[in-house]
């Protein structure tokens, strides 16, 4: 290793430590920065949850549904503690065609079909699936 530069485990010591790391190998200049790294996803999802009461999801459109928002995915912000079902009614103010299969579309949270209660979260995919028929 050159002067400027240590292991990654001189530099983590632990996983919980932030620092910014400076280093030049050749011509190349950068910059690293580690944060906590344990459970981070979950931590940034609850201090945005906290900071502004509401979360984002996206929302994936299929077949009819597609054809009847013009869309095949989108972002919809919606209170935090919202369920399936007030991400529906949201959509269907947005695209009030959507009515039409509201009583026959099936929903997927992250890949899993999930009823109207289900709470979204931060980050959440939630699905939109109309009947499909076929030969």
């Amino acid at each position: 290793m050159s002067e400027n530069s240590a292991g990654i485990g001189d530099l983590l010591g632990s996983s919980r430590t932030s620092f910014i790391y400076q280093f030049k190998s050749s011509d190349i200049i950068g910059t690293w920065q580690s944060m906590e790294m344990e459970n981070m996803p979950e931590k940034f999802d609850r201090e945005e949850e906290k900071g502004n009461n509401s979360v984002e999801i996206k929302v994936l459109f299929f077949a009819r549904a597609r054809d009847l928002t013009g869309v095949s995915e989108m972002q919809l912000a919606v209170s935090a503690g919202s369920t399936a079902h007030d991400c529906l009614n949201k959509l269907i103010l947005t695209y009030p065609s959507l009515e039409e299969i509201r009583s026959c579309m099936v929903l997927a949270l992250n890949e899993e079909y999930t009823p109207e209660s289900a709470v979204v979260k931060n980050r959440d995919e939630l699905a939109i699936i109309p009947p499909i028929s076929g030969g």
